[in-house]
């Protein structure tokens, strides 16, 4: 395996830049540490990321036991990279540029994602009931029926797992994360306009899986209309 991640960034810093960015951003000052094989610096970020990573990457794989697989890969690629780390940006973009890279590989590699699954976990729970709040926050209206509240969480997940993946990686990124518009660009190598098209869309189509449920109680499935859209324009 390559000690830097792929599509890393390139730039070199400066000791300036470095000393800059460090000032700016504690948590580079962290890894600056680590890339000087400081342990406890590690585990300091470690603690810090390591649930965020996991719902990014449920994100993206949908299973929690998978998710946190993939989360420990993402903590082990950042320590192997720690020599050649070079803070040209946040940490946080930084990382999650390397968690996004092994993602759409996990994805990549599975030869059928027809079915998905909906991980009921106290991070996701927490995830749907913004989400919830960005399907439901334009027009204010309330539901036609009364919604269980575990019944209405697990729907919603399932609705966020039916948008294309870049919408839902997008999404998390930016509603939860909490990462701007030029962040999630270099997290995931777009334009900033690709971005902002992006999250239009995905809370757009989120709105319009969940509307059959919140209507007819149907639970939120796959559009291929909203697939063969997902895509366009993003580049």
């Amino acid at each position: 395996m390559n000690a830097s991640p792929p599509n890393a960034p390139k730039h070199t810093t400066s000791p300036a830049e470095a000393a800059l960015n460090a000032q700016l951003d504690p948590d580079v000052a962290l890894m600056l540490r680590v890339k000087n094989d400081d342990a406890n610096a590690y585990e300091a970020l470690l603690e810090k990321y390591h649930a965020r990573v996991i719902r990014l990457m449920i994100s993206w794989v949908g299973s929690k036991e998978h998710a946190e697989d993939l989360a420990q890969e993402v903590f082990l690629r950042v320590f192997r990279s720690r020599k050649s780390y070079e803070p040209a940006a946040k940490f946080s973009t930084w990382l999650f540029r390397i968690a996004n890279n092994l993602g759409n590989n996990a994805v990549r590699d599975r030869s059928k994602r027809k079915e998905f699954q909906i991980a009921s976990n106290q991070a996701m729970s927490t995830t749907s009931v913004q989400i919830e709040n960005i399907a439901t926050a334009p027009s204010g209206a309330m539901p036609t029926r009364k919604l269980d509240t575990s019944e209405r969480a697990a729907m919603v997940q399932q609705a966020v797992l039916a948008l294309g993946e870049r919408q839902r990686i997008a999404l998390t990124l930016s509603r939860f994360e909490g990462l701007s518009y030029q962040e999630i660009a270099d997290s995931m190598d777009m334009s900033v306009k690709a971005v902002k098209s992006l999250l239009s869309r995905a809370r757009v189509n989120l709105r319009i899986l969940l509307q059959p449920y919140i209507d007819q109680g149907l639970a939120p499935t796959q559009n291929p209309e909203l697939s063969n859209t997902e895509e366009v324009g993003d580049d």
